[in-house]
């Protein structure tokens, strides 16, 4: 199927939902952001990956008031999809405003499949920003 710019808006709007779901505490709706077999990596924070839906919501709910108040996503950008347009890279900055003030910085490397549901998430990594210019200084 052809990848089209609507494709795009709507993968990008996938991508930005994530923060208000999490925020309001819809996690009951993350299905409508990742396939049912989801792999959620966050072993960058030494954890393993989370997989399904299920799981990321019982890590979500676990986290409580740990969880930040603030999911903001930016920078999205989407790679040329695979050849038949069903499978695009995506990656995108996140900041996450905690209820103390701090924030902390992470990209989210994620993989974007389309599914008869629409466009879902089926693999994101979470890999966090420790070090300025990524250590290279």
């Amino acid at each position: 199927m052809a990848f089209t710019a609507d494709d795009r808006t709507t993968i990008t709007q996938l991508i930005s939902m994530h923060g208000h779901l999490c925020d309001s505490g819809d996690l009951d709706r993350l299905e409508d952001l990742f396939t049912p077999d989801v792999v959620y990596d966050v072993s960058d924070f030494g954890q393993e990956p989370l997989r399904g839906v299920a799981a990321c919501v019982a890590a979500a709910r676990a986290l409580g008031e740990l969880n930040p108040v603030g999911h903001h996503v930016t920078n999205i950008v989407l790679a040329e999809p695979e050849a038949a347009g069903d499978r695009v890279q995506a990656r995108s900055k996140g900041l996450g405003v905690n209820a103390d003030g701090t924030v902390g910085s992470v990209t989210y490397e994620d993989t974007v499949v389309r599914t008869p549901q629409g466009w879902r998430i089926s693999h994101r990594t979470v890999r966090a920003h420790r070090t300025p210019l990524g250590g290279r200084l």
